[in-house]
């Protein structure tokens, strides 16, 4: 029996998982790597830190399961969505790459919306309104801040496609990533050549376009010595982070939506036809289902905003994981939620607002700040982290609220990412959601959405809902407490009213 290699490429790091045709997970490894943020609201990384992520990660789930690497069948991929990787005809990279999470180009947003005609008319173009995080205005941004860069730029890859061009030489990318470009035609799966001409960009750096199970090339020898693995091994399109970790949940029928939390913190509803995003409250996307689309939406710090408090306040312990060799500080988040368990929440009157690189969802909004509001002295460290994961989890539930106003029903909400990991969480997810919050039989996400896809590409499985059926099982359900959901609805209104009081404070000290 071969086995299945899944690759998410992530922001905090990249996740390698060895998974069975049975759909066990036989070994997984996650390899972090450095975030630069040079100025505020920037957020770049160098996408040669990406491969050798992968390359190490390969090495150790091959090392932990003790099987050698000609037992791999097939590679599937996924990764951080928007991000630009610019490189030359060389095939080198010319700069960082510019992250989803970045904030530079707003005026660029507005020159794509006005080029278009308006919101409106770009949402008929491609889906969706213009967006700091998405890559036409990082494409933009860069023709006009860096003119010498640009002028050498002959290929525009996301991130995984840039790990797949390292290991195959091919320059491809799939539909449910390219539709977080704002350049795709996002219901006839083909990128948007009417606006690709208003905005004087040329067709041919974009990289052809394939579904996400479908086979986008073959592993070349340079790559495969590098990984530990044989020469040819198929690799498959792959998806967007949040279309493969919709995949890794089992989300490919409508009723049942997803709530993630990795960096970011997407709530995702399957759709069995094109959703037209008429207001572009949510984004409306390409699934990794052929045949099928998506709606989502995104805050901008999920599960980064616990990862900042962990490097902040455990700053030495962090720092004493990453001296050791293999270290790994997520170990330190048990002890975190453990703490904020003993403590008293949001009747502590202490509130936390998760918009540490501004927000795209509910409040599309570059300028909006974190804060704690109703801080006092009485005020202790589990204080804290209990109100950073209750502020994620009002913010999660924000996109709930949208879905549910849209029409969207939903019986049961599938947590995933480190959402997923702790008791703790998912019985406050489904308090703060007012819904069954249910884990399924696998908790590694995307990475084991990729590891199914490539079983599809392979012939494991002729189709991702069959692959689905076959792997995924419910395992857990926490259902909403009549006392705790009451509490946080009180609390939940309160948070709503939060943002829009700190609005323009928070524009007035950005304009600084």
């Amino acid at each position: 029996m071969g086995m299945l290699l899944g690759i998410d490429i992530g922001t905090s790091g990249t996740k390698v998982i060895l998974v069975e045709e049975s759909g066990k997970v036989v070994a997984s490894a996650t390899v972090e790597y450095p975030l630069h943020q040079p100025k505020p609201g920037w957020s770049e990384q160098d996408p040669v830190d990406w491969w050798h992520a992968v390359c190490n990660g390969t090495q150790s789930v091959l090392k932990s399961a003790k099987v050698r690497g000609s037992s791999v069948a097939a590679i599937g991929f996924s990764g951080q969505m928007h991000s630009s990787v610019f490189m030359d005809a060389n095939g080198k990279v010319l700069r960082r790459a510019i992250l989803w999470n970045d904030q530079r180009t707003a005026e660029q947003c507005e020159q794509i919306t006005e080029a278009a005609g308006g919101r409106a008319a770009l949402i008929r173009m491609v889906a969706n309104p213009a967006l700091t995080g998405y890559t036409a205005p990082k494409i933009l941004w860069l023709r006009q801040h860096e003119p010498r860069k640009y002028e050498k730029v002959r290929q525009i890859l996301l991130p995984k496609d840039y790990v797949r061009f390292r290991m195959t030489g091919e320059y491809v990318s799939d539909v449910s990533d390219a539709a977080g470009t704002l350049l795709l035609d996002v219901r006839r799966r083909k990128w948007c050549t009417p606006l690709l001409e208003k905005l004087g960009i040329d067709a041919s750096l974009l990289p052809p376009l394939v579904e996400s199970p479908e086979i986008a090339g073959r592993l070349t020898e340079k790559a495969a010595e590098a990984m530990g693995l044989p020469a040819g091994v198929p690799v498959v399109g792959g998806a967007g982070d949040q279309a493969a970790a919709a995949v890794g949940n089992g989300i490919v029928k409508e009723g049942i939506i997803s709530a993630t939390l990795g960096t970011s913190g997407v709530v995702f509803a399957h759709s069995g036809k094109f959703a037209p995003n008429k207001d572009g409250a949510m984004q409306s996307f390409c699934h990794a289902m052929p045949g099928a689309w998506c709606v989502l939406g995104c805050m901008l710090s999920g599960g980064g905003s616990l990862r900042w408090l962990r490097d902040v306040l455990w700053a030495e312990q962090v720092a004493g994981f990453q001296r050791k060799r293999g270290g790994d500080a997520s170990d330190l988040y048990p002890q975190m939620i453990a703490e904020a368990e003993a403590a008293a929440g949001c009747e502590a009157g202490l509130f936390f607002l998760p918009y540490l690189t501004g927000e795209r969802c509910p409040h599309y909004d570059p300028a909006a700040r974190g804060a704690w509001v109703g801080l006092t002295s009485r005020h202790r460290r589990g204080h804290l982290v209990r109100a950073v994961l209750e502020g994620i989890t009002f913010g999660m539930r924000d996109q709930v609220e949208i879905l549910r106003s849209t029409g969207v029903k939903i019986t049961q909400v599938r947590t995933g990412g480190g959402g997923a990991r702790s008791d703790f969480w998912r019985q406050l997810q489904a308090d703060i959601y007012g819904a069954p919050v249910v884990t399924v039989s696998s908790t590694e996400g995307s990475a084991y959405g990729a590891a199914l896809l490539a079983g599809v590409g392979g012939g494991v499985w002729s189709s991702v809902p069959q692959a689905c059926q076959a792997t995924i099982k419910p395992v857990d359900r926490r259902r909403p407490r009549a006392a705790a959901k009451a509490k946080y609805q009180k609390a939940y209104d309160l948070f709503r009213r939060l943002y829009h009081e700190l609005r323009e404070i928070n524009h007035a000290m950005t304009a600084l």
